[in-house]
């Protein structure tokens, strides 16, 4: 009885080292194809018939297989930032896209405030959708960024696929078993290759999302503008003359008024100055002042 649950367990452990390795090694297996000259259809099943060329030779991919991750920057000044968000925001989901952030400033400076918007935009309109933009306003800046992400993807399609075989293979084994260590030992080893495989379909996911729609900032600026009414009458320009009279003496007033402290501490210093200048001015001497006296002849 001893040797009958010591077999299946032997067994199993076999059978999941066997599929771990063939889980782990699917990166592997297409190395050794790609030495001897070919492509397999677990890691290219699409490449695997038109990738290659008549004479045997492997062709480049084509631009419809790439999978490449588009970021980007727009700044557009407008007149009504507000009013051009709302309009941004309508041809986004008018083209299939969705707005995920978007933050509004009030006007300072004289300008009518501005809007950013954080846009995710289908990848095959990107150029309709940002000539869609170009109409809102004056085109300031236009900055676009490609990360080509398709070796990844193919790898993760490649484990997943493998990870899934063995899930399956784990499954079929499971389903015989009979005595409880079996079931123990494949039911763990299920519980982490279906974990594994969640987060690879995780990670994968996220790569599709990021490849179909792509993430573009939009900036709606405005300039500070303050529309000036220039005078074309007479009174328009009398008006226009007494205004500038008026702003001319007020802003005179108002120099007078900064200055006035200053001007009253500067005649402060210069009195004090010269009082004391004057009282440490030395005094002529009496005798000085008899030598220096003409003399009076006394002869008569």
């Amino acid at each position: 009885m001893r040797r009958i649950l010591i077999f299946p367990t032997a067994l199993v452990l076999t059978a999941l080292a066997l599929t771990g390795c063939s889980a782990a090694g699917g990166d592997y297996s297409s190395s050794s194809d790609s030495d001897s000259g070919g492509v397999t259809a677990e890691m290219a099943p699409d490449a695997a018939t038109d990738s290659i060329k008549s004479d045997g030779s492997l062709a480049s991919e084509s631009q419809a297989d790439r999978q490449v991750i588009t970021t980007g920057w727009v700044t557009i000044t407008v007149d009504e930032p507000m009013d051009a968000a709302a309009d941004a925001i309508r041809i986004t989901e008018q083209s299939g896209g969705r707005v995920d952030g978007r933050s509004e400033y009030a006007p300072t400076d004289g300008d009518k405030g501005s809007a950013t918007l954080t846009l995710r935009l289908p990848a095959d309109t990107l150029n309709e959708t940002l000539d869609k933009f170009k109409e809102l306003g004056i085109v300031q800046e236009i900055s676009l960024n490609a990360q080509d992400v398709t070796m990844v993807t193919q790898d993760l399609d490649a484990r997943i696929k493998a990870l899934s075989a063995s899930i399956d293979r784990l499954l079929a084994l499971l389903s015989s078993a009979t005595d409880t260590d079996t079931l123990i030992t494949l039911e763990t080893a299920i519980s982490d290759r279906q974990a594994q495989l969640e987060s690879m379909e995780s990670e994968r996911r996220y790569y599709s999302d990021q490849v179909s729609l792509s993430t573009v900032t939009l900036n709606l600026i405005s300039v500070a503008d303050s529309p000036v009414e220039e005078p074309n009458t007479f009174l328009s320009g009398l008006s226009a003359g007494w205004n500038a009279f008026v702003a001319f003496f007020a802003g005179l007033l108002v120099v007078l008024g900064v200055l006035v402290p200053w001007i009253v501490l500067a005649g402060v210093i210069t009195a004090v100055v010269l009082l004391i200048v004057r009282r440490r001015k030395p005094k002529a001497p009496v005798a000085a002042e008899a030598d220096s006296a003409p003399e009076v002849d006394a002869t008569p």
